[in-house]
C-alpha cells in the first residue's frame, strides 16, 4: 500500500506513519513543518515539503500516485479558532479542499480525515456515539464538520471513498521509545502537567473542582496515540477492501478526570506538580466520554494502551529523553 501523509510530521502523524512502515506500506509525508518536526521523519519515508494551501504543490505530490490519503494538516486549538478564525478558515477549510478535490484531479480514490469529537459540541447524552447531534460549540469544530460534510457530497458525486476518524483527546507517545519530538507550545491538559513537572510551568491550572463527578474535576475520554494510529492502518485496510465510507469515533469509552491523571502523574513522576484550582471555563461540559462500539464492530478497533498509567509513563519517558538531550 502507498500512504501519503498530509501533516505526517506532527505528533499523531509520526506515530500513524511508524505503524504502516512497521508492516512495510510506502508511505510519504507532506508537511510544511509549522508545528512538525524533520527529526521525528522516520528515515524509511518519503518526505515532500509544502502547504495544503499550495494547489499546485499538492497536486504536484498527490500526483505521484497513492493508493490512500491521510489528512492530518490542521490546526486544532479551539481556543485559538475563537480568536483567529480566519486562520482556521483558511488552513483546516480551503486548505481541506484543496486536499479533497487533489485527490479527485489525481485519481486518488482513497481519503481518511482526522476528525475530532469537536463536531458534537455539548453532549445531550453520554456516551457520545456517532449519531449524536453535531452542534459545534467552537470554530476548530465546524471546521472538521464542514470537511465531513463535503466529504459525503464528493462520495456522492465522484469515484471517491472516505472514512472519517473522530479523535477524543490524543495523549501519551510511542510505547517503545521512538518517537521523541515535544509538541510545539503544547495547549493540551497532560503536556502541560508534564511541563509542570519539569519546572518549566510553575503550576497546572485546573478549571473547576465542583463538577458533578466521582472527585469534583472535569472527565475526558483520552486515547493513546499508539491506538489512534492502529485506527488509521484498519480504516486503510477498511477503504482498499471495498467496504465503504464510514464515520466513525475513535475513543477509549473509560474517561479520566483532572484529578486523576494529576494524581497518576504526581505518582510516576514522583514530582509534586502544584495545583491550583480556578473557576470553570464556560462551556465545559462535567463528562465528555465516547462510545466506541461502531470502530469495534466495523474496524475490529480496540483502545488498548488507553490507561492512565500507559500514558503518562510513556509520556514521561519523552519529556525525560529530552531534558537529557539538552543537557548532554
Amino acid at each position: 500500500m502507498k500512504v501519503l501523509l498530509f501533516g505526517g510530521a506532527g505528533y499523531i502523524g509520526t506515530h500513524v506513519a511508524l505503524e504502516f512502515i512497521e508492516r512495510n506500506d510506502t508511505v510519504g509525508i507532506f508537511d510544511n513543518l509549522s508545528s512538525g518536526l524533520k527529526s521525528n521523519v522516520h528515515p524509511e519515508a518519503l518526505f515532500y515539503e509544502g502547504d495544503i494551501r499550495d494547489k499546485a504543490r499538492v497536486l504536484e505530490v498527490l500526483s505521484l500516485g497513492w493508493d490512500v490519503v491521510i489528512h492530518l494538516a490542521a490546526y486544532k486549538a479551539a481556543g485559538e479558532s475563537m480568536i483567529k478564525p480566519i486562520k482556521y478558515t483558511e488552513n483546516n477549510i480551503t486548505g481541506s479542499l484543496n486536499l479533497i478535490t487533489g485527490c479527485i484531479k489525481a485519481g486518488v480514490k482513497h481519503f481518511i480525515l482526522s476528525s475530532s469529537a469537536a463536531v458534537y459540541g455539548e453532549p445531550a447524552y453520554l456516551p457520545v456515539d456517532e449519531n449524536h447531534p453535531k452542534n459545534p460549540t467552537n470554530y476548530y469544530g465546524y471546521t472538521k464538520l464542514c470537511i465531513e460534510e463535503n466529504l459525503k457530497w464528493y462520495a456522492q458525486l465522484k469515484d471517491f471513498e472516505y472514512v472519517s476518524l473522530r479523535y477524543f483527546n490524543a495523549a501519551g507517545y510511542d510505547e517503545r521509545g521512538r518517537m521523541l519530538g515535544l509538541e510545539n507550545n503544547p495547549a493540551n491538559l497532560i503536556p502541560v502537567v508534564m511541563e509542570v513537572a519539569m519546572g518549566i510551568r510553575p503550576n497546572l491550572l485546573v478549571f473547576g473542582n465542583d463538577y458533578d463527578t466521582a472527585d469534583g474535576t472535569g472527565v475526558r475520554d483520552y486515547v493513546h496515540v499508539t491506538d489512534l494510529a492502529k485506527g488509521h492502518v484498519l480504516a486503510a485496510d477498511h477503504l482498499l477492501a471495498g467496504k465503504g465510507n464510514l464515520i466513525v469515533n475513535l475513543g477509549s469509552e473509560e474517561g479520566l478526570s483532572v484529578q486523576q491523571i494529576l494524581d497518576t502523574a504526581r505518582s510516576i513522576t514522583k514530582k509534586p506538580i502544584e495545583a491550583q484550582y480556578v473557576d470553570r471555563r464556560p462551556g465545559d461540559p462535567a463528562k465528555l466520554v465516547a462510545s466506541s462500539k461502531m470502530a469495534q464492530k466495523v474496524l475490529g478497533w480496540n483502545a488498548e494502551h488507553s490507561s492512565a498509567d500507559t500514558i503518562i509513563e510513556t509520556t514521561w519517558k519523552v519529556y525525560e529523553a529530552n531534558q537529557k538531550r539538552m543537557k548532554a
